[in-house]
């Protein structure tokens, strides 16, 4: 579309990139259109809305915050949209008519498919509340009936909607969510929820022809979709972050249901049989109301059963991380005054524990979270520490499979103000990733301080690393104190080791960083030529290898030790027999006799012979064994 110069008239003028609204909206006004293309105002409009939103795109995108790049390694890249331009927008959108019902389905786990369980339910629930209401009491039936007709078809109404979402909810099969109609209808025609549904939407308001408006026991039938109601409460106690209270209202909304059924209830029952004289409560005279009585009292029975029940559930749910806690200190104080600790120490002792559950670290997050799958529970650990992690330059480094099994191995240990996390000389079984706090590292007298260690240092790697050259070996190069309270991550040598098993290159940035360190503080020796590293595959080879041959010896071992006592118990079992036979022999038959002598003396024989040969297998198993 071009621009037509008039003379004597200036030029429009360009606009520029950095230009605001104002150039926007004049760049618009000063286009013409093409007579062919002859656009009404309703085009302009809409020509007018899209420029306003590409400019809002435009100006919000330079806003938008960038991704955590620490985040977005470990998680992979997530899948954008490719920014375009205005005429490939226009062009790439579908057209109005493709926008039909039957391309639409909601999924069960959508945010919206919960909002229209909260309409459903508060059809439902007025059903359940007014339409009882209304059938036993007719004053209040005949004050408002038109607001009740009203309310009644815009609920028929929410029901015949929800009808139609529930032909188009999809499930999910085989961890996929289905969006085939054919199947979605047959899914939600085989259930249950289906049959109550169709009686629930039943016309029986035609009944109105006969009987009059003022029969809304015609629409009990609307009672029959509480299972809807039951859904969303179900929903929203997973998702609301205070289930203990919801659970609470839940329950007293129950009870207050219950109690209005059985006031209109009770009063339909009076009304059929009639009102006393005074405002009494009548003693029960006939069958029915002796039925209705003992009903009421089972169902108050049961009804206080429940509210006790439940009551005392929700409030033990409710202190259970407190109770817990308290348990575990009670515990702690009776060892502490059964063994006589000191005061001093005690103190230390409760300080600690209120400590923990001041800041609200008395939660065990490995128990929390052990139901998790591996790939979440990393992802929760990187969020929830994410400030601390990035601090860390082994972490910075390493590669996102490496980071999963590290963070999965960290543990969480809190030390109080003046505890030694390590000594100078010990021996290094665990390193150290500070969270909060600040540690000193202090000289042996514990006065001096040479440097502050704060939230993101890690320290004790040297020890647990075996560095080829170091003259410490593997026991702790200071002394490091904690000055207040210190959270600290820890993770132990033999973890590492697993972790880093398959990772050569962390392996080798590990232990290029602690031999930096160690040739600061003047304690590598460079001309060592001594084992060390993390990389001892021959060593572990070989006792792989032994630990492989040595149970190969003991199953072998086994199996000729019962072949042997078998075969001994064989032919101990023939000897026995042949002398039994021998000695019964008569004295005349002295060639059966010396036959059944001579087979005797070979079966003996024969086993000294097959003794020696399972002693000299043994005796090898043995040589083997010690080689």
């Amino acid at each position: 579309m071009g621009l037509m110069l008039t003379p004597g008239v200036p030029p429009p003028r360009v606009s520029s990139v950095g230009d605001d609204t104002s150039s926007e909206l004049e760049r618009v006004a000063d286009i013409e259109p093409s007579p062919s293309m002859r656009l009404g105002a309703l085009s302009r409009l809409v020509t007018l809305v899209v420029t306003l939103r590409e400019w809002a795109h435009k100006s919000l995108k330079e806003e938008e915050e960038r991704p955590d790049s620490f985040l977005e390694r470990f998680r992979g890249p997530e899948v954008r949209v490719a920014a375009t331009s205005l005429s490939d927008i226009i062009n790439c959108l579908p057209p109005p008519s493709r926008k039909t019902w039957a391309d639409m389905v909601v999924s069960p786990s959508d945010d919206s498919y919960y909002r229209w369980l909260f309409v459903i339910a508060a059809a439902v629930l007025y059903n359940w509340v007014l339409v009882v209401a209304r059938a036993c009491f007719d004053k209040l039936q005949l004050e408002m009936y038109i607001c009740w007709l009203v309310l009644d078809y815009i609920s028929d109404l929410v029901y015949l909607m929800d009808t139609c979402v529930r032909l188009r909810t999809g499930f999910l099969e085989q961890g996929l969510l289905v969006k085939d109609t054919a199947k979605l209808r047959k899914n939600y025609g085989r259930t249950f929820q289906f049959k109550l549904d169709v009686l629930s939407i039943l016309p029986t308001d035609l009944g109105y022809i006969a009987t009059g408006i003022h029969t809304p026991q015609l629409r009990f039938n609307r009672l029959l979709r509480f299972p809807r109601m039951f859904e969303f409460f179900d929903r929203t106690e997973t998702r609301t972050n205070y289930p203990n209270i919801f659970r609470i209202c839940n329950l007293v909304l129950y009870i207050l249901i219950i109690i209005h059924w059985n006031a209109c209830i009770y009063f339909a029952i009076s009304k059929s049989l009639g009102f006393g004289s005074d405002t009494w409560m009548p003693a029960p005279v006939r069958d029915e109301e002796y039925l209705f009585v003992v009903f009421d009292f089972l169902v108050g029975v049961l009804i206080f059963a429940t509210i006790v029940g439940n009551v005392g559930s929700m409030i033990a749910n409710m202190n259970a991380t407190r109770a817990e806690f308290q348990a575990r200190i009670d515990a702690i104080k009776h060892y502490m005054h059964f063994r006589r600790v000191s005061k001093e120490l005690e103190g230390r002792v409760i300080k600690w524990f209120d400590y923990l559950w001041t800041n609200k670290k008395a939660v065990d997050e490995q128990e929390v979270l052990k139901n998790l799958p591996n790939k979440l529970r990393a992802e929760i650990a990187i969020n929830v520490h994410l400030l601390t992690l990035k601090k860390v330059r082994i972490f910075q480094d390493c590669e996102a499979g490496l980071l999963v099994e590290l963070v999965l191995k960290l543990r969480p240990q809190v030390y109080s103000p003046g505890d030694y996390i390590c000594r100078k000389g010990d021996i290094g079984k665990e390193m150290y990733i500070i969270k909060e706090g600040k540690l000193g590292v202090v000289a042996d007298d514990g006065v001096t301080q040479y440097a502050l260690l704060t939230a993101g240092s890690c320290f004790g790697e040297i020890s647990i690393l075996n560095i080829k050259g170091s003259k410490m070996g593997n026991r702790r190069t200071a002394n490091i104190r904690s000055i207040g309270y210190s959270d600290l991550f820890c993770l132990n040598k033999e973890d590492l080791m697993e972790a880093v098993t398959e990772y050569p290159d962390a392996k080798k940035v590990l232990e290029e960083r602690g031999r930096e360190i160690l040739m600061k503080e003047g304690l590598l020796d460079e001309d060592a030529d001594g084992p060390g590293g993390l990389g001892k595959e021959e060593t572990e080879e070989k006792v792989e290898r032994l630990e492989s041959s040595l149970d190969m010896l003991q199953t072998r071992f086994s199996r000729l030790l019962n072949e042997y006592s078998v075969t001994q118990q064989r032919l101990k079992q023939r000897i026995t027999v042949l002398e039994s036979q021998l000695n019964q022999a008569a004295d005349g038959d002295s060639d059966i006799g010396e036959g059944q002598r001579g087979q005797v003396e070979w079966l003996g024989y024969r086993a000294q012979v097959e003794e020696v040969g399972y002693r000299a297998q043994v005796e090898e198993l043995g040589y083997m064994g010690s080689g």
